[in-house]
């Protein structure tokens, strides 16, 4: 019986074998997993889809190996040098951990471990991340599609492959070549061929007729010489076309991040916030050549705000959600015309607002906001007590219950709850359905 037998030796840059990497991030996902998580809290948006650095305790890292017990069997040594004890004198085990511990960060205890770094790959980094979310197979593949490219005809170039030569130019090239060194062409040597087949036939010529024989031999084998010293086709003359690999045409596309941060957002509502807001700008990272990030913040008033202060600047006040709104409209009338880029919105919010004010951003959104996004999607961000409370999808706050009404009429419009990472893909489940791809 035949047995066959697959090595994998591909390599990474540090010189492991894939096959190492992988078991090692097999056996260290915990610990890995747990290093994302709290990377993700420092780390910008726009960074989401590169590759991190992480930490991970170096007892994740260790391999299981044999050891002598030290409380098991006799051993005897002579160490030089000593000076308090004689032969047969019992010595007490040193404590554990009273050593001097491990690297130059060692803790004094003894107790503590080095930190191990390892750098994860952008896939890698990306897997980890949407396993939290709990997206499906065929979501990370679309999200982690490589940009495609079009080659286009770019010129002519003397290299390349004979499937791509240009005869024409080829053969124009050649054509002037021979003109320029004059090489004789097919006629002429036929004409002085058929002059000396004439010659040949003649039973008895004259001395004439002998030198006109020698004359004409001589000049057929001179332009055979000139024929070889200038081919019918020189390599020089050979062209090709050229091809160059031209990113797919695409639009732009702007991305608009509208968020509650009164009081009510606390820490753990801007952190899932802010994941839902990742997951936006992968989507359209790799289906637009330019993305441009629009960051506003509001509580009785809207203000657009740079990252950092929109995820981590304090802020007290009421919540009035149209302003954010009205604010949304302001800036992509000065900067995004809607014939030029694709609008998308985000908003986050506890859905708690002002009385009457629910009633306001329907408008807006019905009137100004909805007819020119590509897309819209609202997240209401709760704890797990509050969705038991609000398990019906009619039921909730007055922006949820206004917004419920509204959605109907606009197929490119999504709501939905969430109160941990596993929440958030609803939403985005819709958004990469075929329907709602062609209905936005």
């Amino acid at each position: 019986m035949n047995l066959n037998h697959f090595i994998d030796r591909r390599k990474n840059p540090k010189g492991k074998s894939l096959g190492n990497r992988q078991r090692f991030l097999k056996r260290a996902k915990s610990q890995i997993k747990d290093a994302v998580n709290k990377s993700l809290r420092d780390r910008s948006l726009k960074e989401i889809d590169k590759g991190e650095k992480i930490s991970i305790p170096s007892k994740s890292t260790a391999e299981p190996r044999f050891r002598l017990d030290p409380n098991a069997g006799e051993r005897e040594a002579a160490h030089p040098g000593n000076k308090e004890f004689s032969a047969g004198d019992r010595i007490k085990k040193p404590p554990k951990g009273g050593g001097k511990g491990q690297g130059k960060k060692a803790s004094d205890s003894g107790d503590s471990e080095d930190s191990f770094q390892f750098t994860l790959t952008q896939d890698e980094f990306l897997d980890i991340f949407f396993e939290d979310l709990e997206l499906p197979n065929l979501v990370k593949r679309s999200l982690k599609e490589i940009k495609a490219f079009a080659y286009k005809r770019a010129g002519i170039t003397v290299a390349g492959s004979p499937t791509n030569m240009n005869l024409i130019r080829t053969m124009r090239n050649a054509h002037g070549r021979r003109l320029a060194l004059r090489r004789p062409s097919n006629k002429e040597m036929a004409e002085l061929k058929e002059r000396l087949f004439e010659l040949e036939r003649i039973a008895q010529p004259t001395d004439e007729q002998i030198a006109e024989k020698k004359a004409v031999l001589a000049q057929l084998e001179a332009m055979e010489a000139r024929r070889r010293w200038a081919p019918f086709i020189d390599p020089l003359d050979v062209r090709y076309n050229a091809y160059e690999p031209t990113p797919v045409e695409t639009t732009a596309a702007v991305m608009f991040c509208l968020m509650d941060v009164s009081g009510s957002m606390g820490e753990r509502e801007k952190d899932l916030a802010k994941r839902f807001y990742m997951l936006l700008y992968l989507f359209l990272k790799r289906r637009y050549e330019r993305v441009e990030v629009v960051f506003i913040r509001h509580t009785h008033h809207a203000e657009e705000v740079d990252e950092e202060t929109f995820f981590y600047s304090r802020q007290s006040g009421g919540t009035v959600v149209s302003t954010a709104l009205e604010k949304m409209l302001e800036v992509q009338g000065e900067r995004f015309p809607a014939h030029e880029w694709n609008i998308y919105v985000a908003q986050a919010s506890d859905g708690f607002t002002q009385s009457g004010d629910a009633r306001r951003c329907v408008e807006i959104l019905d009137d100004a906001v909805m007819p020119i996004s590509q897309y819209y999607a609202y997240i209401e961000i709760l704890d797990e007590r509050e969705l038991e409370v609000f398990s019906d999808a009619d039921s909730g706050a007055e922006l949820w219950r206004a917004y419920r009404t509204f959605a109907p009429a606009w197929p490119n419009f999504a709501q939905t709850r969430i109160a941990k990472p596993a929440d958030i893909f609803p939403v985005f489940r819709e958004l990469f359905s075929k329907g709602k791809q062609e209905a936005a």
